[in-house]
């Protein structure tokens, strides 16, 4: 009877297909549930489905407040009286989730301490790990005695439980973590291979500040055989690390015991561990051909391997570095072409961008066409990957910017992300940043695309590009359709930047002003207050006729630091609201990017990419704590940090100088990497050079063992802008106190004066300019050719260089300038060059620079400089010479 049921309803589950049966369930109900807990006896299989509900809400992200998950937890805690093995283990899974929402977590401690010490097996690596999740330091060491028994337990599961709960508490209780180094270091000879990889991880976590430590490591670990493949891998992982810091060259690495370990890996028997080694090798900097060429061997072998994700892994490689070492990837094409019409699309898509990145130009057609029949089929995560490729083959092949730009314009109509599409709109900028010829169908591509852009974020982004690129394309009223089209069809902000998109069309396009004083006057009547007040402040510019309001406010409009901005604007609320607020100063900073430094203990990194800040927001907050530093004004710029000592000295120190109108700040951030020794008043010393007055010394009250902690030294520049450009000698000066080097604390409080030896200190031209980019530099430069502007002309023969890109690039890193209309790139088989570039001095005086570059038999150079301050102008003439 069954079945003939089941014959007679297949159908229906065809068309159905699997359901989830916790898809509608509602936190209120579930909560209620937990009443069940309380029965006596436990049903335990009432239990665990109730318990495995509250698990899927709150991986679903569903929010319990702190009182819903202490009810919750509380119930849960009567659950341990059940001796069911499956439900014990949901209730760690429970006591897990909830540590960090629910209060007094802490009363479970006894049930799992003992669970942790028992005899059941079952229960033991499970316990370990929710116990260590709702531990904290003071009661970390009521069970450190159970957690190094547990480390060295002969049941593998347990151990590696233990050392990865070990590994998280060692972010919030370093210190005793620490003490279990000879349990993780006897946990290392273990037979399994998970254990060994493990213990591996725990033991650098805890040696990784200490170099020469981790050096004996890893020395000891190459010269031995460890078992697990996995932990053969972090080795390698950990050996490359250390060669990236020693900065080994390439005629001495090859020596080097370190990258002998990592090529003895190649001929492994695991192939894990033979790709890891492959992989580490091409990624590594200070590298030759020969010490390459074994490593590309393997990955060549992995391209026609049977396996998929050795295929895969092979050709990622290849695609990552096959810009840095296009040599040596072009000797696997042929293994590459073969790949194209691989079954897996991401290992084909892989393979044909890496041959985009290392073909020949007369290759791009036929690459892109074999590339189209199926970029629909992957995903976008992929899809970015043809992009990027797309992007670097612009960059390598200009005068193919047609055909990829036709393709990138093709994507951008189908289906994708985010992600995806903000991929495409940056590569196509790009091309019409660096290529002039492809400007025209790059913003006829982007036109066509914000008609039906759903993302407002990519909407306001080409508009602003349509306002600064638009007014100078050949004819630039075909742009204005699109742009006011936006006004009427879009959302408030995407409106708001039309209008500003309209506005700049109106001040640097004369014959088109009166159609856009018409079209902002009917943005004046918008429902958004925003859109309204945008089109009303540009009407009353526009209608006043004056060019250098044009320039100012809406042609060339600088762009402050919101962070700073924001907290100028509290300080101004708290304080005396009498005076009207200067936004003037605030800093305009140029944008940098942070670097993320990825742990050699990940794998991979999930975590979102932080947003780009500049250099003046990084350091607003530590230099506002700074006794008196408001009357020094805004910061002009902060220089990127420079090390004034090896990096493997006992003290090591960097400096960042901060610069203001007319001070400097130096900020000197110190490492004591010695653990027997305590420091205090750290302090740094400068010879100061003539005309050069010190303020303020602010020392460091206490630099315990590998801590950083920060001096500073507030120093005010001399009148004339001319002998500004000096050298500093820099000392540092201590008072010493020896400690114990388990605890940190000093013996005494007797100590004796020292001092150590740094780097001298320069301030050159780049440290006092901040860079700016001009969008139309002739413009610019013909409005400087007036009285209130002064110039500065000289020649001068650059022996240094031997080609025109080489003396680009040295002028705009002597004088810190930004380059304008794509000049700091030279175009190749030219003799003849100008470079056009500017920025702002230190108190405001705006710089212009043109550079006449000529090659013959050396390169010459006529340098004419245009600056509101004469001294400003002769000292970058100067830089120069």
């Amino acid at each position: 009877m069954n079945f003939f049921w089941l014959k007679k309803h297949q159908h229906h589950f065809k068309s159905t297909g699997p359901s989830n049966a916790y898809q509608n369930l509602e936190k209120t109900s579930v909560l209620q549930e937990t009443r069940t807990f309380n029965e006596t006896p436990v049903n335990a299989r009432k239990c665990i489905h109730i318990l495995t509900k509250i698990l899927y809400l709150i991986n679903q992200g569903e929010q319990l407040v702190a009182r819903e998950a202490t009810d919750c937890f509380f119930a849960m805690t009567k659950l341990f009286q059940s001796k069911d093995v499956v439900l014990r283990r949901m209730v760690y899974l429970g006591i897990k989730e909830l540590s960090s929402i629910a209060e007094d977590v802490i009363i479970v401690t006894s049930s799992l301490t003992k669970d942790m010490t028992g005899k059941e097996d079952l229960y033991r690596a499970a316990a370990i790990r929710a116990l260590c999740s709702i531990t904290d330091n003071t009661m970390l060491q009521a069970v450190e005695r159970y957690m190094k028994q547990c480390i060295v337990d002969k049941n593998a599961a347990v151990s590696c439980a233990a050392l990865v709960s070990s590994l998280r508490l060692a972010s919030t209780a370093g210190d005793v973590v620490k003490r279990w180094a000879n349990e993780a270091q006897e946990a290392l000879n273990s037979d399994n291979i998970m254990v060994q990889y493990h213990a591996l991880g725990l033991l650098y976590h805890i040696r990784k500040s200490d170099r020469l430590a981790v050096s004996k490591l890893v020395n000891k670990l190459t010269r031995g055989s460890l078992k697990s493949p996995y932990a053969v891998c972090m080795l390698i992982r950990i050996a490359c690390k250390l060669i990236e810091e020693e900065d080994i060259p390439a005629e001495e690495l090859s020596d080097s015991p370190l990258f002998t370990f990592i090529e003895s890996c190649l001929r492994h028997k695991s192939e894990m561990v033979i790709y890891e080694a492959a992989h580490a090798i091409v990624n590594l900097k200070n590298t030759n051909p020969r010490m390459l060429s074994p490593a590309f061997s393997i990955l060549q072998l992995f391209c026609s391997s049977p396996k998929a994700t050795l295929r895969f892994a092979a050709v990622r490689t290849l695609n990552k570095v096959a810009m840095t070492h296009p040599a040596a990837v072009t000797t696997c094409n042929l293994d590459l072409e073969g790949l194209i019409t691989d079954s897996n699309r991401s290992v084909a898509t892989l393979a044909i961008t890496t041959l985009l990145k290392t073909g020949a130009e007369s290759s791009v057609e036929r690459l892109m066409k074999q590339i189209s029949t199926f970029v629909a089929e992957i995903s976008d995560e992929f899809k970015v990957v043809v992009v990027q490729a797309i992007c670097a083959l612009c960059t390598k092949y200009p005068r193919k910017h047609t055909v990829l730009m036709n393709f990138l314009s093709g994507m951008l109509r189908e289906e994708g992300g985010l992600e995806y599409k903000t991929s495409i709109v940056d590569t196509i900028i790009t091309i019409i940043e660096e290529n002039a010829d492809a400007k025209e169908s790059g913003l006829s591509h982007l036109c066509e695309f914000i008609e039906d852009c759903e993302h407002v974020s990519l909407a306001v982004r080409i508009l602003h590009l349509l306002g600064k690129e638009g007014p100078f394309a050949a004819t630039p009223s075909k742009y204005i359709r699109f742009i006011y089209n936006r006004v009427i069809l879009e959302s408030p902000i995407v409106r708001a930047a039309a209008v500003t998109a309209l506005a700049q069309f109106g001040a640097s396009c004369p014959a088109l002003l009166s159609n856009i004083l018409v079209l902002l006057g009917r943005c004046q009547m918008d429902p958004d207050d925003e859109v309204r007040d945008r089109a009303t402040y540009y009407l009353s510019i526009l209608n006043s006729e004056k060019p250098e309001l044009y320039k100012n406010y809406i042609i060339e409009r600088e762009n402050c630091s919101l962070a700073l901005l924001e907290k100028s604007l509290s300080d101004h609320l708290t304080g005396d609201l009498e005076t009207s607020f200067d936004i003037s100063i605030v800093p305009k900073a140029a944008i940098v990017k942070v670097e993320v430094p990825s742990d050699v203990m990940l794998v991979t990194s999930s975590a979102p990419r932080p947003p780009k800040i500049t250099r003046e927001e990084e350091s607003a907050a530590r230099l506002a704590q700074l006794p008196g530093i408001q009357v020094l004004g805004p910061i002009h710029r902060s220089t990127a940090p420079i090390q004034l000592t090896e990096s493997e000295t006992e003290y090591t120190v960097q400096c960042i100088k901060h610069i203001f109108g007319q001070h400097v700040v130096f900020q000197f951030d110190c490492l004591n990497t010695l653990s027997d020794q305590f420091l205090e008043n750290v302090r740094v010393d400068l010879t100061l050079p003539e005309g050069f007055t010190a303020r303020a010394v602010i020392p460091c009250p206490k630099l315990p063992y590998n801590e950083l902690q920060t001096t500073f030294v507030i120093v005010e520049f001399p009148p004339d802008a001319g002998s500004s450009i000096a050298t500093f000698g820099a000392t540092l000066r201590f008072v010493v106190k020896d400690c114990d080097p388990n605890t940190g604390e000093p013996d005494s409080d007797e100590g004796y004066d020292d001092e150590y030896m740094l780097e001298d200190l320069e301030i050159t031209v780049a440290d006092q300019i901040q860079k700016t980019k001009k969008t139309n530099f002739q413009v610019a430069w013909d409005a400087a050719d007036s009285e209130e502007w002064l110039q500065a002309e000289d020649t001068f023969v650059l022996s240094a260089v031997t080609t025109l890109q080489d003396a680009v690039n040295t002028i705009i890193k002597i004088l810190g300038l930004g380059a304008a209309n794509l000049s700091e790139k030279v175009p190749e088989g030219t003799n003849l060059h100008t470079l056009l570039c500017s920025g702002t001095f230190r108190g405001g005086a705006e710089v212009l620079v043109r550079a006449k570059l000529a090659l013959s038999e050396g390169v010459t150079l006529n340098l004419t400089v245009r600056s509101t301050d004469q001294d400003v102008a002769e000292i970058i003439t100067a830089a120069i010479g």
